[in-house]
């Protein structure tokens, strides 16, 4: 059974723990992606009165708010689910929530460090009434792959291996396979692409650390990394304009519960 876990929960929650205080960093970024999701509502007839936020950050929560539609949040860690107000802490893989609770779920970037992400899945669909809808957004294949080649490629050159520093994504067309697994109607997945530059190379670590985005992959080592590991991975990643490229891939999906 240990074998299909392939995420440190006990990590995740540890990172979300620690972004709490430091999330305000990164909300522009954060924001981008959650209006990105949302703006699928623009295209759906019909109102939403009580959306489930799953792990929003704080940042999901008032948008929802400045539609009309009243939210209840919920994070796996207490700290990140205090910058909601008053929300339910909550494990994605265990939700306390009763069968057709909602008439809307969003889950914007914070379903992708879940082990059983079906059954995750399948929770949520359950919490939702008849015709309501999920919407999520996650990163894909592609994403951050500038740092995985650069970071893989440079340990490589100091030792005789490499440890996984970089969370595995799945497949965007594994996200539609996803959505029908789950019994979602109606599955649509399309992509947005985002690439961010950074001047200062340190500062995309900073982000991810500040964002709660740091590996917890449970193969991840342990120890300390080579000295040199880190630096000479960002030199190798500058651009022609000195700047370090990273690129977010993101599955946006949408599914509807039968009538």
């Amino acid at each position: 059974m240990d074998s299909m876990l392939v995420f440190d929960r006990r990590a995740v929650r540890r990172h979300r723990d620690r972004a709490a205080a430091t999330i305000g960093s990164v909300e522009d970024l954060l924001r981008d992606g959650a209006e990105r999701l949302l703006d699928r509502l623009d295209d759906m007839t019909g109102g939403f009165s009580l959306a489930l936020d799953v792990g929003g950050r704080g940042v999901v929560a008032p948008l929802l708010r400045a539609r009309g539609i009243a939210v209840v949040s919920s994070d796996l860690s207490e700290p990140m689910a205090r910058l909601n107000g008053s929300a339910v802490v909550a494990d994605e893989e265990f939700l306390p929530f009763a069968p057709g609770s909602f008439d809307l779920v969003v889950a914007s970037l914070s379903l992708h460090w879940i082990n059983d992400l079906p059954g995750a899945l399948i929770q949520l669909r359950r919490a939702l009434r008849p015709d309501g809808l999920f919407l999520a957004s996650m990163p894909v294949l592609g994403s951050l792959a500038e740092l995985r080649t650069a970071l893989t490629e440079t340990e490589l050159s100091l030792s005789k291996g490499a440890s996984p520093r970089v969370s595995p994504f799945p497949n965007l067309r594994d996200c539609a396979g996803l959505l029908q697994r789950a019994s979602f109607s109606a599955p649509v997945v399309d992509m947005e692409e985002i690439v961010v530059r950074y001047a200062d190379p340190l500062q995309l670590l900073r982000d991810l650390r500040a964002a709660g985005e740091t590996n917890a992959v449970r193969a991840r080592a342990r120890g300390t990394a080579p000295t040199e590991l880190f630096p000479s991975a960002l030199a190798a990643m500058r651009g022609d304009d000195g700047r370090v490229p990273v690129t977010l891939r993101l599955a946006m999906m949408t599914g509807w519960v039968a009538a």
